[in-house]
């Protein structure tokens, strides 16, 4: 029904009305335009000539807050996409540009492996990290020393192995936090890498490590070597479609140490330098 029609009729039964007033009577600026007695509408024709302007204006305006609303929730949180998600997120691969790869050794155990592994390093000429955790660090001193005095780098693998993706913004820092003071103190450096336990990731952890301006290390190959008694299988999946800034996550175990020589020649055969996590993450090379 056209508004020439409605005007001329001045009065129209409700289920008749053409849809698109219908809406405009929610309005209830709108209301001023019209009558409803005995289920029937009718329309002050004076008035209904202004209609149209004012729902301009109204749509106008609609359109305007959007605008602003969006414009300040993306300024009063950079850290939040448009989506939702956190820009902060964790790596999972080096520089794809360069033939590197990092060996990355968690740490809780397996003390009585990690210097025949400093020893394969050494004979490889290779530098990688070691991923502490700090309930093992603060039995372990001496070997956390040799580690550092072996020329590799030193992350953060949280204090007590725990389930990150579970805890709250403040046991996530304790865990992080007490771990970064223990190889402060054992060390006198500063961590700027956390491997979570068991990869959890969460919410709060990556708020935490993002205020402590720390990066979150994951990874693109894992040998699984603390379950599978296989030295094999262990450098089967630290060398089988290996790429351009991989990392490989390993731990030390026995098999482990069998495994790491034929790993490292097998790098260096096929073109690829084993790297510790800094260079591999680099940008550029100088």
């Amino acid at each position: 029904m056209h508004i020439d029609n409605i005007i001329r009729q001045k009065a129209f039964n409700v289920n008749e009305m053409d849809k698109n007033i219908s809406v405009r009577l929610l309005h209830p600026k709108l209301f001023s335009y019209f009558l409803y007695i005995d289920n029937k509408i009718y329309i002050d024709s004076e008035d209904l000539m202004k209609k149209d302007r004012f729902i301009i204006d109204i749509i106008a305006n609609f359109v305007l807050i959007i605008v602003i609303c969006v414009l300040f929730f993306t300024t009063i949180d950079s850290s939040i996409s448009v989506f939702g998600q956190p820009k902060f997120q964790p790596i999972y691969r080096g520089n794809k540009d360069y033939r590197h790869v990092t060996l990355m050794v968690n740490v809780y155990w397996g003390t009585e492996y990690i210097e025949e592994m400093l020893d394969i390093f050494d004979t490889y000429n290779v530098n990688t990290i070691f991923f502490i955790g700090g309930s093992w660090a603060a039995k372990e001193v001496s070997a956390l020393k040799e580690i550092k005095a072996r020329g590799h780098e030193i992350g953060n693998h949280g204090y007590l192995h725990k389930n990150h993706t579970n805890l709250s913004v403040q046991a996530n820092y304790d865990e992080i936090v007490l771990t970064n003071k223990l190889i402060k103190e054992v060390l006198d450096m500063d961590c700027v890498y956390f491997a979570p336990p068991s990869g959890a990731i969460g919410a709060n952890m990556l708020k935490v490590c993002e205020q402590l301006n720390m990066k979150v290390i994951m990874w693109s190959k894992d040998t699984i070597d603390w379950r599978d008694k296989d030295y094999n299988l262990i450098f089967k999946r630290a060398t089988q479609n290996v790429e351009n800034g991989d990392l490989v996550l390993m731990h030390p175990t026995e098999h482990t140490v069998k495994a790491l020589p034929l790993i490292l020649t097998y790098y260096k055969q096929n073109g690829f330098k084993a790297v510790n996590l800094s260079v591999n993450l680099a940008p550029t090379i100088n």
